[in-house]
């Protein structure tokens, strides 16, 4: 657990990062630095600035220069050309300083490195030249010494800073683990508190919208198990009661018959229930058998007209048409299934002698298809709820005919499942309409 804390790769990642920079920045300095007290034109200078200075004083008092100017690793000695050579420099090395026309200072060594020997001819006019030994190795070493320092002071201060900046980055990990485990174990109430701005702010935001959605689905999954029992409960304890009294001889041969009709309906009703959860299954499962052809759709609309004839004629019901032809690229037989449910219920909910309206509309980019009943409309307080599974705007009414809440439900699905819309407006008293609209 030591060797996969997150914490524990952190700070291993910063140390590494930070001895590989440091060991280049060590090398880099070096560099530098060694070039920087290589250049040629400070040491040449610095050989000029002495043999001015050695040029205004007196003779007696040179060696006392020199010998101070030893103090900063610049020594020095004053020959003439037939004196023996300082610092075990060879005949031709020191030649360049005895030639004819040399005024100049001059290196006396090419290689170039810490340690330069410089010549300066003729510094007074009486022949007297000047060799200076000019020696950066002590600064070298200090600098050298003076960097390393710093670079590992940056190491520990850094290594300490990361230390406890982990822990400011790990700790909300710890905090997002232990609500996935509170989760786990069935607690959807969790939530975690920050006030962070961050990435792991947002991070931490998307958790909590994560719980909230799976609260919500499983309060969904919750009343749709409660639905389900009730929807499949009632139909089997009238069938149940029935059947018993029947049984029991508690009801009269001669009103038996009534009775195993209303046995029989209760079996459709668990049919079409039955039925309505499979397809609503499928669909969710997003593995439902999806076959888009091109066809007539004002074609399909007049059929579905005809099939509900003997529903529409029993109400009297007028039926108007007013179709385009157009053609589309969807499931045909799923489509078949959202024009019945949602003409079947118009004619449901219309009473006697009213109007219904099946309208198309080419907006150019998409076809919309209105189905418009003046029936007793839907309260302004359930039409955003119209949609949702079990959910019937009159119970009693809807389980009378045989309803269960699951057919709009089915047509939001198909609707989706096709990338189309469908919306839905109503005034109570005044009638519905449902707009399909299906892109071109």
């Amino acid at each position: 657990m030591f060797r996969k804390s997150l914490r524990v790769k952190i700070v291993t990642t910063f140390i590494i990062i930070v001895h590989i920079s440091l060991f280049l920045s060590f090398g880099i300095s070096l560099l530098i630095t060694e070039r920087e007290v290589t250049i040629e034109k400070p040491f040449l200078a610095i050989a000029q600035d002495v043999a001015s200075l050695l040029a205004i004083t007196e003779p007696e008092r040179r060696d006392q220069v020199i010998d101070i100017l030893s103090d900063y690793n610049i020594h020095g000695e004053m020959i003439q050309e037939e004196n023996e050579l300082p610092f075990s420099l060879t005949e031709e090395e020191a030649a360049p300083l005895f030639q004819s026309g040399i005024s100049e200072p001059l290196f006396l060594n090419t290689e170039e490195g810490p340690v330069r020997f410089i010549g300066v001819p003729n510094i007074d006019n009486t022949g007297n030249s000047m060799i200076l030994k000019v020696d950066f190795t002590g600064f070298l070493k200090v600098m050298h010494r003076i960097l390393l320092i710093v670079l590992f002071s940056v190491l520990v201060i850094g290594s300490l800073l990361i230390l406890l900046v982990s822990h400011y980055i790990v700790e909300p990990v710890k905090k997002l683990t232990s609500a996935a485990k509170e989760m786990a174990k069935g607690n959807l109430s969790f939530r975690l508190k920050h006030r962070r701005k961050d990435e792991i702010g947002e991070l931490m935001d998307s958790f909590n919208h994560m719980a909230s959605e799976i609260q919500k689905v499983d309060k969904m999954r919750e009343d749709f198990v409660s639905n389900v029992s009730h929807e499949i409960q009632s139909p089997i304890t009238s069938i149940r009661g029935f059947t018993r009294a029947i049984r029991d001889g508690v009801i009269p041969v001669e009103h038996q018959k009534e009775h195993l009709d209303i046995i029989y309906q209760e079996t459709l009703r668990l049919s079409k229930l039955s039925d309505h959860l499979l397809r609503l299954a499928s669909l969710d499962s997003e593995n439902h058998p999806f076959h888009p052809v091109e066809y007539r759709l004002d074609e399909q609309l007049r059929r579905i007209i005809l099939v509900t004839e003997p529903l529409w004629i029993k109400k009297n019901l007028d039926i108007e048409l007013d179709l385009l032809a157009c053609r589309v690229m969807v499931d045909r037989d799923l489509f078949e299934h959202v024009w019945q449910n949602l003409i079947t219920n118009a004619i449901k909910y219309s009473g006697d002698n009213n109007r219904i309206v099946v309208q198309m509309e080419n907006t150019g980019l998409a076809v919309l298809v209105h189905i418009m009943d003046t029936g007793r409309g839907i309260p302004k307080e359930d039409l955003p709820y119209v949609f949702d599974r079990f959910y019937m705007v009159d119970k009693a009414r809807s389980r009378s005919g045989g309803g269960n809440g699951l057919g709009l439900s089915i047509v939001k699905k198909i609707i989706e499942l096709h990338g189309c819309k469908i919306d839905v407006k109503s005034e109570e008293w005044k009638g519905t309409c449902f707009t399909v609209s299906i892109p071109l």
